[in-house]
């Protein structure tokens, strides 16, 4: 159900780490913002109320394998979740490490910078982005199984 001029339709959004019939998650090419995920529904629907149980159940499911890769791998602060779709009215969930020194701690990525990034921790963090993909596709491939 792809719709033309739709980015996340006509574009995979991020460099993929796991897909399926349903979703994919991918990681988004963010310098600032290493280990930022996004889990994107395949079909072309704005609300999660717009979904079967079962599939409201599996993207969530994946949303929080995500989660958990991130805190297992990146240790973070804390870690924020955000389905907005304002402007690509497409189903999908930010999955955004946050940490103490980010740009933006402790207001939203979106909002106005805090600070300069510190290259040293964002060069730390970007050189577990290998052991993250792993991670999430390994935990995604688990809660498939429960």
């Amino acid at each position: 159900m792809k719709q033309a001029g739709c980015e996340l339709c006509e574009h995979d959004g991020g460099t993929v780490v796991v897909s399926d019939a349903w979703l994919r998650v991918v990681l988004v090419d963010d310098a600032n913002y290493p280990g930022f995920a996004r889990v994107i529904w395949r079909d072309h629907v704005r609300e999660m109320s717009e979904l079967a149980s079962s599939e409201r159940q599996h993207l969530i499911d994946a949303v929080i394998a995500v989660e958990l890769a991130q805190r297992e791998v990146l240790a973070p602060l804390k870690i924020n979740l955000a389905s907005l779709g304002n402007m690509t009215p497409h189903l999908h969930w930010h999955v955004i490490p946050r940490f103490a020194d980010d740009m933006h701690f402790p207001h939203p990525v979106w909002a106005a910078a805090q600070r300069a990034p510190d290259a040293e921790s964002l060069a730390r963090r970007r050189a577990e982005l290998g052991r993250l993909q792993a991670e999430i596709a390994a935990k995604i491939s688990l809660a498939a199984k429960d």
